[in-house]
């Protein structure tokens, strides 16, 4: 071993040692935006209904319906929706529109004035989402009026 290494050897290691362990402990990535693609679940049943694309412009989120899981018949279509999204194809339809994040939030993890199409009905509901664990899970809340009319539904971020 070079002379004068044993002197070094301590201070090369104290120097690097707080890197190396603020690494170390420094948390998981925390994913602050819902932008991505999300794997929806039944609120009902539990089930993986489709793959939605977020999408950020301007600073509004618009999500569109990538893959469906199962569908009733092949290349399903919008059968129960109205006016121009009648029998559109539901892969590639837009289904979450007009989403800015809220001002109110002190957390900057939720986004709200927008609104959701369901598919399988056709109707049309206010909407607000939310990042929750860690930005792994969406909380996608669909409501008439007011939000405590309404269902919750937590998708799944796809990695």
């Amino acid at each position: 071993m070079p002379r004068g290494l044993p002197l070094l050897l301590p201070l090369l290691l104290a120097a690097f040692a707080p890197a190396q362990g603020f690494a170390a402990a420094a948390p998981a990535s925390v994913l602050s935006s819902p932008v991505g693609r999300w794997r929806t679940v039944d609120d009902r049943t539990g089930q993986v209904k489709s793959i939605v694309r977020i999408r950020e412009q301007n600073g509004t989120l618009y999500g569109t319906v990538e893959k469906v899981f199962n569908p009733p018949a092949p290349n399903p279509l919008c059968i129960a929706c109205t006016g121009a999204l009648k029998d559109r194809p539901v892969i590639g339809l837009q289904i979450l529109w007009g989403l800015r994040k809220d001002s109110d939030d002190k957390n900057g993890d939720e986004w709200s004035g927008g609104w959701i199409l369901d598919p399988e009905t056709g109707r049309i509901y206010r909407c607000t989402l939310a990042l929750e664990d860690r930005g792994r899970k969406l909380r996608v809340r669909g409501y008439i009026g007011f939000s405590i009319f309404g269902r919750t539904e937590h998708w799944l971020r796809v990695e």
